[in-house]
């Protein structure tokens, strides 16, 4: 089962000119899945979002615009990321819990999927994942 550590930051390859500047992140190559989805999320200054982890489903985050702390938590340890240039990507694998942090008004995160949406790999309650994770027992 994966770690905090398994969570990393991966530096996407950027193309520069005076007149703008092009980043690219290309499945199998820096996001490291095929990408079956891709959605965006923004949120006011301190807002906070994720609070979940999913089963089955790897997501690859950048923050295009603005700045994000993601924190990473596999039931023991609890690594934080900030993303906050456009040029580095969050690998989440699955069964990663993961709260994302707003820290600018304008933020914009895109996450890119390896799976479609599936309501049933969201684990939304913090002690069922414990549990999952056999963090804790009962």
């Amino acid at each position: 089962m994966n770690t905090a550590d398994a969570a990393r930051l991966i530096d996407l390859p950027r193309h520069a000119r005076a007149d703008g500047a092009v980043v690219v992140a290309e499945a199998d190559a820096q996001v490291p899945f095929a990408i079956a989805r891709m959605f965006t999320v923004a949120a006011p200054t301190d807002a906070e979002r994720g609070k979940h982890a999913h089963r089955l489903c790897s997501q690859f985050m950048v923050c295009v615009n603005g700045a994000v702390d993601v924190v990473c938590d596999d039931g023991r340890e609890q690594r934080t990321f900030k993303l906050n240039r456009g040029h580095l990507g969050l690998l989440v694998p699955p069964m990663i819990w993961n709260n994302v942090i707003f820290r600018e008004s304008n933020s914009v995160l895109v996450v890119l999927c390896n799976r479609p949406y599936e309501a049933d790999d969201y684990i939304h309650d913090y002690v069922e994942f414990l549990k999952l994770r056999h963090t804790v027992t009962m």
